[in-house]
């Protein structure tokens, strides 16, 4: 295992002016800053707003949806133990906790993922602020709906996180627990439903329909990349991602590397203007980024040798390793049909010590990882200690919504347009605890509403079998 990157040096003060600024804060009171801050305001959160109003699309190429990508099918999803979970924590919630927690399958707040430390859309449960009974039967659900090692990096996120807040002096916005976890739709073993858990640093969409699951928008990050001390010492993340991109790019031969690298440099002086942005930086598929056109770039890899393309697909095994066994077996079949229509790109160097941007861009999936400067670490330039990943599901089914339109439509529902309709859901989904009985709700906090889903019927938990 190579030694990582210090990022010691790195660390501020408390008078470094991001970290003095959030210093005797929460996360209510830094949300609350975050808006009325112009660079946030007009950075983030207009866009995000912008872009929250569209109707959903999907991200493209040139921005015509490809049809006919995705079907309905049996992937062997861990359905019943996944519907068990929400049945074991719907049980101990209060009825305030089930209206907060609750929306339809098809709504619209699937898509307002971030992965800032911003606590500005306050939907779902918050796992500080419920009881720790609470906590573990929501972080035993995540547990039952991912792989073993797609668990174990989800709560090493949410520990670096907790690592972070302690270098900066702030654990109540950078805490373990500074995560929200939202139920969409109602669980069930045939019938579409799914998840969302979204924080700093993490933002995972689980879609389940029958035995299928879409994990995407999936996003995980780390600032540091690992622990030195403490409870935690010795947790590390992305060192796969990042060697195994490594490894792809220098199988290439040099008239492949020429092909697939974009830029030699990283850095936001060596780019065309517009290139990197202050807070995505080279990332292109980030948060409200779900109708991007992004076109192809790089290396087309029907140009890559078998050897070569077992490399790729490796590698991207490495970033869908988080689904279970059945549905991580589907999507890497998925990508390899669609191998030879699949480019990878490159910018930086690809030396041991050099930093740099890779996407692997499919008809199918879209992945991307960057090494990142210093958010609340102070390093100006990017180092190997802050890392962010993207896996999207492009050309229309981020959020499992392709597979829910086709299973509407064979339900008769063509009307509905799964994404877009929000928290005043104008149609009822027949299948799901959130039917008939439904109706609108909202409330206030800080002066901004929040709207949820109200369910007469929220005292019948979901369905789930008695051990």
């Amino acid at each position: 295992m190579k030694k990582p990157a210090d990022f010691r040096p790195s660390v501020p003060t408390l008078e470094y002016p991001r970290v003095a600024a959030f210093q005797g804060r929460d996360a209510f009171d830094h949300a609350k800053a975050g808006l009325s801050h112009p660079i946030f305001s007009e950075m983030l959160y207009k866009p995000w707003e912008a872009a929250y109003a569209q109707s959903f699309r999907g991200i493209t190429t040139d921005g015509h949806v490809m049809h006919g990508l995705f079907s309905l099918g049996q992937h062997g999803a861990p359905v019943v133990a996944m519907r068990q979970a929400v049945g074991y924590l719907w049980e101990q919630l209060s009825s305030d906790e089930r209206q907060a927690l609750s929306y339809a399958v098809d709504a619209r707040e699937w898509r307002r993922w971030n992965n800032t430390e911003y606590y500005v859309y306050q939907q779902g449960l918050r796992l500080e602020l419920v009881s720790p009974a609470v906590r573990q039967l929501i972080l035993d659900v995540l547990k039952a709906s991912l792989s073993e090692i797609g668990y174990q990096k989800t709560r090493d996120v949410m520990r670096l996180n907790h690592f972070l807040g302690e270098l900066t002096n702030n654990t109540k916005v950078l805490g373990e627990w500074s995560f929200n976890f939202t139920l969409f739709g109602s669980p069930s073993d045939t019938e579409p439903w799914g998840w969302q858990v979204m924080g700093h640093h993490l933002a995972l969409n689980c879609f389940v329909g029958g035995g299928q699951m879409i994990l995407s928008p999936a996003f995980m990050g780390a600032e540091p990349t690992y622990a030195d001390v403490g409870p935690w010492a010795g947790t590390r993340l992305f060192e796969a991602e990042e060697s195994g991109g490594l490894e792809v790019m220098r199988s290439l031969t040099p008239f492949q590397r020429d092909q697939a690298v974009l830029f030699a440099s990283n850095l936001a002086k060596d780019l065309p203007e517009g290139r990197r942005h202050r807070a995505d930086q080279l990332h292109l598929g980030g948060a409200f980024h779900d109708n991007r056109i992004i076109p192809l770039e790089g290396l087309c890899c029907n140009q890559l040798s078998l050897e070569q393309k077992k490399k790729l697909l490796d590698l991207v095994k490495v970033f869908v390793e988080p689904l279970p066994e059945g549905p991580q077996k589907a999507r890497l079949e998925e990508v390899e049909k669609h191998i030879d229509a699949t480019y990878f790109c490159w910018i930086g160097g690809f030396g041991e010590d050099d930093t740099f941007y890779y996407r692997i861009q499919s008809p199918v999936v879209m992945i991307e990882f960057d090494h990142h400067s210093g958010v609340y670490l102070a390093n100006e330039l990017p180092a190997k200690f802050h890392i962010h990943t993207i896996v999207r599901t492009p050309n229309g089914n981020d959020y499992g919504i392709d597979l829910l339109r086709q299973h509407y439509a064979q339900s008769h529902h063509q009307e509905s347009k799964p994404g877009d309709h929000g928290g005043h859901v104008g149609h009822t989904y027949p299948h799901s605890h959130l039917d008939s009985h439904s109706h609108n709700f909202s409330h206030t906090h800080d002066g901004h509403t929040h709207h949820h889903l109200h369910d007469h019927s929220n005292d019948h938990p979901p369905n789930k079998d008695k051990k």
